[in-house]
């Protein structure tokens, strides 16, 4: 028998937001097997883990830069938030994402490119000095397209470009770019909002659409549904799963009557041309970084039998 122990419940109910009690009776069924019980739960309609992003955890700053048809978003982690508001840190940070302008997203290569006259991992070093904090740079990424905007959107913004979610989106047109900045806006502003995890069906990975499948049969199996049906059900199921993660198929927040993929389609006309979504990048600070709570896991403890 598998040794549940506090912090695989508390990691469970992180994950999913069902009960502790309920978090420690799937471990137990599933023998301490994590994704498995994240399935126990959703089958018995205890979890909504599809729809819940990993808890932020970690602190620092979402870097934005934008240069002609190229965009940048880079994660620069602290210690505490109090950081976050330090006007070395916010510049810190705004210069790792021009520097990632130049050189690419590649983290090494980053930390090795020279800021003036030393290097990016040189100046985190001498900004830990000065502020008496750790702090490091996690991850970054762009978009770029041949002709058009980068659309972008900083969430809890502290200064320009600077904030805890921040979103590239990326509209190949040869329309007017006013109009594109704009709508680049919108639409940067919804990802923010939906986190979607793909532009359509086809970007989702191939495992995820098996077990979002395997999740919806085996509820459905539960039920007493014949076999015949359940494939007709797990089919529409899925239609539904594509609506709440793909961005084009998504509601459009600003008008929820028209799907992204629509909305896009009407803009053509006041932009004057086609409009190809060609892709996105969304940051939220800390997302999947675990962050001590000590009198949470106190109480996951006495929960799991081990206070």
């Amino acid at each position: 028998m598998a040794n549940i122990t506090a912090g695989m419940v508390k990691e469970l109910r992180e994950s999913t937001g069902a009960g502790m009690m309920d978090c420690k009776a799937a471990l137990t069924e599933t023998a301490g097997d994590m994704t498995a019980a994240q399935d126990w739960l959703r089958k018995k309609g205890l979890s909504k883990a599809a729809k819940k992003a990993g808890r932020v955890a970690a602190e620092g700053l979402i870097g934005i830069k934008v240069q002609g048809t190229k965009g940048v978003v880079v994660e620069v982690n602290s210690e505490t938030d109090f950081v976050a508001r330090n006007d070395l840190f916010q510049g810190l940070v705004a210069m790792i994402a021009d520097v990632a302008l130049t050189v690419g997203t590649d983290v090494a290569t980053i930390n090795a490119a020279k800021a003036g006259s030393i290097t990016v991992a040189e100046s985190i070093s001498d900004t830990i000095a000065k502020i008496g904090e750790n702090m490091s740079l996690r991850r970054a990424a762009a978009q770029e397209v041949k002709q058009g905007v980068i659309g972008t959107y900083v969430h809890n913004s502290v200064t320009d470009g600077l904030g805890k979610i921040g979103v590239l989106v990326g509209l190949e047109s040869s329309g007017k770019a006013d109009e594109l900045v704009a709508l680049g806006r919108q639409l940067a502003m919804h990802v923010a909002s939906t986190n979607p995890q793909a532009l359509d069906p086809t970007g989702l990975n191939p495992d995820v659409v098996k077990r979002e499948k395997d999740v919806l049969a085996d509820k459905f199996r539960q039920q007493g549904k014949p076999e015949a049906m359940i494939e007709k059900i797990v089919e529409s199921g899925l239609k539904t799963f594509y609506k709440e993660v793909c961005l084009l198929e998504q509601p459009f927040i600003f008008d929820d009557k028209k799907t992204v993929a629509q909305a896009l389609k009407e803009a053509e006309g006041k932009v004057g041309g086609p409009i190809k979504l060609t892709g996105f990048t969304r940051y939220a600070l800390g997302e999947g970084i675990e962050k001590q709570e000590s009198d949470f896991a106190a109480e996951v403890a006495a929960a799991a039998g081990q206070g």
